[in-house]
């Protein structure tokens, strides 16, 4: 088996694995693990929950509210890293590919200096399965070419794996979020 039939069998198991661990509670949970006083001040950019991904609309607005400036991701076309765009809760959003909603383009376009990064599985020590475009992994790329940057993977405690197919593409998180606890791999 080819590393792209191991991700998506891989992919297949994490969502199959994701669809047991729904848990509204998660939401609120998870702002109690946030490292506030590390990333005081940070840019932030978080993303907009697909069906099945831990909902971090709360941890957003709780953010916003502490003075962080925020940014959800705009998708590009295929091969492209994502671009994010100032973002508020308030703001109204529009329809992107692959059912996302993002900002629209008349908002500025910010660099984050920690970014929410949403996943399928991860692993003890700090690799991501995501759903196979490469998006995250260009951004986070770019990003770090740019100046220091936190990658931080938000799931559910139950999405760690011992292991993730991984090649020399996919970018290494710096710390995870969960429910149930914070950990820094970095």
């Amino acid at each position: 088996m080819d590393l792209a039939q191991q991700k998506d069998q891989a992919r297949q198991a994490a969502k199959t694995k994701r669809r047991g661990l729904q848990n509204p509670a998660a939401a609120i949970e998870v702002i109690g693990h946030f490292p506030v006083t590390r990333f005081k001040g940070a840019v932030i950019g978080g993303f907009w929950p697909l069906p099945g991904e831990l909902d971090i609309r709360p941890i957003l607005s709780a953010l916003q509210e502490q003075g962080h400036k925020l940014a959800l991701p705009c998708t590009p076309p295929m091969g492209q890293p994502l671009t994010f765009r100032h973002w508020k809760p308030t703001h109204q959003l529009k329809s992107g590919p692959y059912d996302t909603k993002e900002p629209f383009p008349e908002q500025p376009e910010i660099w984050p200096n920690l970014v929410l990064v949403p996943l399928l599985a991860f692993t003890p020590d700090g690799y991501r399965l995501g759903y196979g475009g490469g998006f995250y992994d260009r951004t986070l790329a770019g990003l770090r070419e740019r100046g220091e940057i936190f990658a931080c993977g938000v799931a559910y405690a139950g999405q760690e794996v011992s292991s993730v197919p991984t090649d020399q593409y996919d970018q290494r998180l710096d710390g995870i979020l969960t429910e149930a606890y914070f950990k820094d791999f970095s």
